[in-house]
């Protein structure tokens, strides 16, 4: 049973990602190409380097999260510095080339010099990742060949046409961790949560009140190009973690996170099955073949 799979950014609640994997993995599932945005290209380009769920949760599990993102502003124009998963990324994927993975793998950026969404198949993996993750205001933009890429989901949260290029033919299953626009929004930076390690640091700024208003703007927007992005590249699946409760930065628990992600995957078990059954594929390869006439 052969998938694509669109992983799409949300900061901390990315690791809503390995619960997903695992589930796949589990059931039987094969995941032949992955594209992702933000957290989801940093989880998809780890699994397309070759780790399994398992050992992902485990990588995870063993980083500092306080220590990836920090000062000093020296790294770019942006209020927090990228040195500490700039490291982290290049020793887990070890200076990997796009060439490197084990299955096609796909990066979604936004180019500011062209104002486009960017597709990232070629070249240093740690780049087009770094470029993926960039959220415009809080981390620099990264340089890279003639681009200067900031985060992907500011055009494409859930990179579903990217997955589907991967691998025509394949269903996508689309793992969103955005709430539809009809859900009650939870700020996704700066709240009043234990578990954030740099809302002390923040708070001691006079511009605190302003960055929330930004995150809580750049939330809307972002959920708003999520549906419609969702609506127009049409996913055979959609997977939604409940991870509304847990905001940009904060310290998670990494196995408790997970799990969300494997209890939405798990509901979605009887839809998958039916996406992936014979007379849907042949209406898959039939579509394609009237499309490319």
């Amino acid at each position: 049973m052969d998938i694509t799979l669109a992983l799409g950014g949300g900061g901390a609640r990315g690791v809503a990602h390995l619960g997903v994997l695992r589930v796949l993995e589990r059931e039987g599932f094969r995941v032949r190409a992955v594209a992702g945005t933000s957290i989801g290209a940093i989880v998809g380009a780890l699994y397309a380097y070759g780790l399994s769920a398992d050992q992902l949760e485990n990588l995870f599990s063993n980083v500092e999260q306080s220590k990836l993102f920090g000062w000093p502003l020296s790294d770019g124009p942006g209020l927090l510095g990228v040195r500490g998963i700039t490291e982290f990324l290049r020793v887990s994927l070890n200076d990997a080339s796009f060439s490197d993975l084990k299955m096609p793998c796909a990066v979604v950026a936004v180019d500011l010099n062209s104002n486009r969404e960017i597709v990232l198949r070629d070249g240093s993996v740690v780049d087009a990742v770094l470029g993926s993750i960039a959220i415009p205001g809080l981390f620099p933009p990264k340089e890279h060949n003639q681009y200067l890429l900031i985060d992907g989901g500011t055009l494409d949260p859930v990179p579903v046409r990217a997955a589907r290029a991967l691998a025509p033919g394949l269903p996508v299953v689309a793992v969103s961790l955005l709430m539809p626009l009809d859900a009650p929004s939870t700020p996704p930076f700066l709240q009043h949560s234990t578990h954030n390690p740099l809302k002390k640091q923040f708070n001691r700024l006079n511009i605190t009140q302003a960055v929330r208003i930004f995150a809580d703007a750049v939330d809307i927007g972002q959920r708003q190009m999520n549906e419609l992005r969702l609506m127009i590249d049409v996913p055979d699946v959609i997977v939604r973690p409940e991870v509304a409760a847990i905001n940009l930065l904060d310290k998670v628990e990494i196995s408790e996170v997970a799990l969300l992600g494997e209890r939405a995957m798990q509901a979605a078990l009887l839809e998958l099955r039916q996406a992936v059954s014979l007379p849907l594929r042949a209406a898959r390869r039939l579509k394609m073949l009237i499309k490319n006439v």
